[in-house]
């Protein structure tokens, strides 16, 4: 919630929470299992981390080439969560408008 136009959101029912930064989504866990989050990736980094962790497999009824699902207290340091986070919110910062780059910068 600390970066820049991000948002809550829950489209897809009370147990799931979205994490949005202008409208996009970039990180999504549920209530009923919060050891786990699906995060948005670099394909080719996407296969390099699941090669490298267990903890990290195919999104979880997500597009399995752009996201993974991470679960916590396993093989991935908490270091690297907080990187897979930034890495998510910047893929989708990047694939933003130019106008929606422009408020967020501004907002």
């Amino acid at each position: 919630m600390s970066k820049k136009g991000v948002e809550e959101t829950l489209p897809f029912g009370e147990d799931t929470l979205v994490f949005k930064v202008m409208g996009k989504m970039f990180a999504l866990t549920s209530f009923s299992e919060p050891n786990r989050c699906n995060l948005k990736c670099n394909p080719d980094y996407a296969l390099d981390l699941r090669s490298q962790y267990s903890a990290v497999t195919p999104g979880f009824h997500m597009n399995k080439m752009h996201w993974n699902t991470v679960v916590f207290n396993q093989n991935v340091t908490d270091k690297l969560v907080f990187e897979l986070i930034d890495h998510s919110y910047k893929l989708v910062v990047n694939g933003l408008t130019q106008k929606l780059k422009k408020e967020l910068l501004n907002g």
